[in-house]
């Protein structure tokens, strides 16, 4: 049924063309420490995943221990991976209420959510220290290799999610907002 509303075909040039972007600049200032070394297990563990895989249906005869350290080190990759976010103030969060409440009632509820957020990384790091004092000298099963290889890195994915949350606390407060408040303004800034 034919329309006047009809739009017009599009032709190939401008199926070739929709999805053209204009390049942006690569700025390696942007990334964390932590992104690095999330980068640097990433690698690790897709390494010993090939090599199982490889050992087991090239060989037919697999390496057990590359199993249990890549689970690990996805583990440590994790806790990296949280830090980044932290850092980046990307972790999942409800600002439903911040639309229904009034700018100050919302601006001291931000305050306290990110006083929260650094108390609950600190607690954090004290209880990781905790358990990394009583199982780091233990060996994984396959291989012997103690499991402080993977517990002091997630220890240290801890510390600096406490680190991240109070700087992000600073930014907040310095510049009067948080991205609880204002998603639109912080994101768009790419912060």
């Amino acid at each position: 049924m034919p329309t006047d509303h009809a739009l017009p075909k599009p032709t190939i040039d401008d199926l070739a063309h929709a999805f053209e972007e204009e390049e942006q600049a690569v700025s390696l200032r942007d990334h964390g420490p932590e992104d690095w070394v999330a980068l640097a297990v990433f690698w690790v563990i897709v390494g010993l995943v090939f090599l199982q895989f490889f050992t087991r249906y090239a060989l037919n005869n697999s390496l057990a221990w590359t199993e249990e350290v890549a689970v690990n080190a996805l583990i440590v990759l994790v806790f990296m991976g949280a830090a980044m976010c932290t850092r980046t103030t990307r972790h999942i969060h409800v600002d439903l209420i911040y639309h229904h409440v009034g700018p100050a009632a919302g601006r001291w509820l931000s305050r306290l959510v990110d006083a929260i957020r650094v108390g609950f990384f600190a607690y954090a790091v004290w209880l990781m220290w905790r358990y990394v004092a009583v199982v780091a000298d233990e060996r994984l099963i396959s291989v012997r290799l103690s499991r402080g290889w993977f517990l002091y890195p997630m220890l240290a994915a801890f510390a600096i999610m406490f680190l991240r949350a109070v700087q992000v606390m600073v930014r907040n407060w310095r510049r009067g907002y948080s991205v609880l408040e204002r998603p639109e303004l912080a994101f768009d800034k790419g912060e």
